[in-house]
């Protein structure tokens, strides 16, 4: 798989400096943990699961999570697992005759399900790349850990964890701090295991009985703010300790009416001859989504948890490294600055710091890997007009 795998080769030539990699689930978890993207969330009872699955693929998603947890009610439970196991073993014969498929992970509410479902999937686990565990502690996370740990073990397939980081824990400022060192020491200690973090922005502001309208971000809203903050400052650090953290879930795909002016300049949608796009995308909430987008991406974020197939091209089209960056981070990288210094860009429009910016510079580059790099003349609006269906 390959992020813009779906569009046209030639089309793809014309856009990327460096195209996207191709990757498998396979993979090194580096690579993958940045390759995620735009996670697609789906109830885990849908009964035509495995056609959506193939139709998300083919529309360019390369995550998806299955969910048995809050997207379903109590009493859904039983037969979203039985849905799952039927629904592997199609995707299995798809698979095998050669279909491709996303990363699929599944969400669950217990511990005690991972190794059920692990063997209930019997040879379609091999489709599996990991499970997503809820509202994770220490105290509660461990558990999940240990039964991911023993299901990988049992099956000798690898696979992965994804904690959501949603509880009032993190929300309330007397315990925060001692909820995430103790996630620290529950996710160090199973290093390997854990792909990426995921942050549960709809239930921290459930804690106080808030949610964001679809003209403000989640770091409009101040309390969610300095939880995300809080959340990279522990746990995203950029010294070998930190893991990946992927932005918060988008609730809008459509908005009635609006208090506020759009959030998109109109000026690269005419240089793009793509007026209509913008209008669409402004129809569809999506404005407040991609500035969230570029949020996130400024607060050292990586992916998101998306809701609506609709937020998927959005979020890749932004993570897709510009011509300029990607020129900055190579000058910065290249062996002979290896003792430090200043030097002007390439662009001649602002300084690179070898030594400050070189972490900046390797997280670009394993972005620009996994998402390429955009030819020079080429912004975001070609990106989103190119893999936006018509």
């Amino acid at each position: 798989m390959r992020h813009f795998g779906h569009i046209a080769p030639e089309v793809r030539e014309r856009l990327f400096h460096q195209e996207p990699c191709e990757f498998t689930a396979d993979s090194p978890a580096r690579l993958l943990s940045a390759a995620l993207g735009a996670t697609l969330y789906s109830p885990a009872t849908r009964a035509r699961l495995a056609d959506d699955i193939v139709k998300q693929a083919g529309l360019g998603v390369v995550s998806m999570v299955l969910c048995l947890e809050d997207s379903i009610g109590d009493e859904d439970v039983v037969a979203g697992e039985e849905n799952l196991v039927r629904q592997f073993a199609d995707l299995a014969e798809r698979e095998h005759a050669g279909v491709a498929l996303p990363l699929l992970f599944i969400r669950v509410r217990e511990p005690e399900q991972i190794p059920d479902l692990v063997r209930r999937l019997g040879g379609s686990v091999s489709l599996l790349s990991g499970f997503v565990f809820p509202k994770f502690t220490e105290e509660r996370g461990i558990p999940f850990l240990q039964a991911l740990d023993g299901a990988a073990a049992s099956s000798g397939r690898r696979l992965f964890g994804m904690p959501v980081l949603e509880t009032p824990e993190l929300m309330y400022r007397e315990t925060r701090v001692d909820a995430l060192e103790g996630i620290a020491r529950a996710v160090d200690k199973y290093r390997d295991k854990v792909l990426a973090l995921r942050l549960g922005v709809t239930d921290f502001c459930s804690s106080y009985g808030l949610r964001r309208a679809p003209d403000m971000t989640a770091y409009d809203v101040q309390i969610i703010a300095s939880v995300i903050a809080d959340v990279v400052n522990m746990l995203g650090r950029a010294d070998g300790t930190g893991f990946t953290v992927t932005g918060p879930v988008w609730e809008y795909f459509r908005v009635p009416e609006r208090m506020f002016k759009p959030m998109l300049r109109s000026s690269p949608f005419l240089e793009g001859q793509a007026v209509e796009l913008r209008e669409r995308l402004i129809e569809h909430a999506m404005d407040g989504l991609l500035r969230e987008i570029s949020l996130d991406q400024a607060n050292g974020l990586l992916g998101k948890t998306c809701i609506h197939p609709s937020h998927v091209i959005p979020v890749h089209a932004l993570s897709v490294v510009s011509h300029e960056e990607f020129s900055d981070a190579q000058d910065i990288l290249r062996p002979e600055r290896g003792g430090g210094g200043v030097l002007r860009s390439a662009y001649t429009n602002k300084m690179n710091e070898v030594k400050p910016h070189r972490a900046w510079a390797e997280r670009t580059m394993l972005r620009a890997e996994v998402f390429g790099v955009a030819n020079e003349d080429v912004g975001f609006v070609e990106l989103l007009a190119a893999g936006i269906p018509g």
